[in-house]
């Protein structure tokens, strides 16, 4: 019997784990020490990062073929909508506006990301796609509830402040049910998934350079 959708992403997600190396940016934070500079320059970039990926997930959605992944990405770029809001405030309680969002200029490391998911729009295999962004979620999540938790013990972030790491950080069950739906529906259709374990290999890996790029920024 062929594997279910949810053995795959959980085989996968023992393959995979974490980025190889080590997250510099997010302890420091975690422990106060990282300057408070590096979040208008975290802004700066997530501001570019969101804008890129509600792009690159709704023409995922207008690639795939089944019912079940076109409502995923759909689903998920709705949630970078979302997000988007969320960053302004989490840029205004780091001291930039939007005329200082439009300006920043961003790092090569942590658009690296981005970039990555922008190919994978036009050139990726939509079920493998689909697998590897969840693979990466349970990564961009934890640092995200850390960073949340950190924004408030040791920088004086208000709750709207610190909105956009709580959006991320916060469970999402309904949208990991749509996504192993369109993996099962994919996999119902014959598609091989032979493709995931690369796609995540580098999601993981260019994650890892945006908070690590941010790290010798500011060092």
């Amino acid at each position: 019997m062929s594997p279910t959708a949810q053995e795959t992403l959980a085989g996968l997600r023992d393959v995979l784990g974490h980025a190889d190396g080590e997250n510099r940016l997010v302890p420091r934070i975690a422990a106060g020490e990282a300057p408070v500079a590096v979040f208008a320059a975290l802004a700066g970039e997530q501001y570019r990062v969101i804008s890129s990926d509600w792009r690159s997930l709704l023409h995922l959605a207008a690639r795939a073929e089944t019912p079940a992944a076109k409502q995923y990405f759909a689903t998920m770029a709705a949630g970078e909508g979302i997000a988007l809001e969320r960053v302004l405030d989490f840029a205004a309680a780091a001291g930039l506006d939007e005329d200082g969002l439009r300006n920043y200029q961003p790092l090569p490391g942590c658009q690296a990301y981005p970039s990555y998911l922008a190919w994978l729009a036009l050139n990726g295999d939509i079920t493998s796609v689909i697998l590897a962004l969840n693979v990466n979620f349970g990564a961009w999540g934890e640092y995200c509830g850390t960073v949340s938790r950190a924004l408030e013990t040791h920088y004086g972030f208000s709750e709207a402040g610190r909105g956009f790491f709580d959006f991320f950080a916060a469970p999402a069950p309904q949208l990991l049910e749509l996504a192993m739906d369109a993996v099962q529906a994919g996999l119902a259709a014959g598609d091989s998934v032979h493709a995931a374990h690369g796609y995540g290999r580098l999601l993981q890996a260019y994650e890892l350079s945006f908070w690590n790029s941010l790290d010798d920024h500011v060092r």
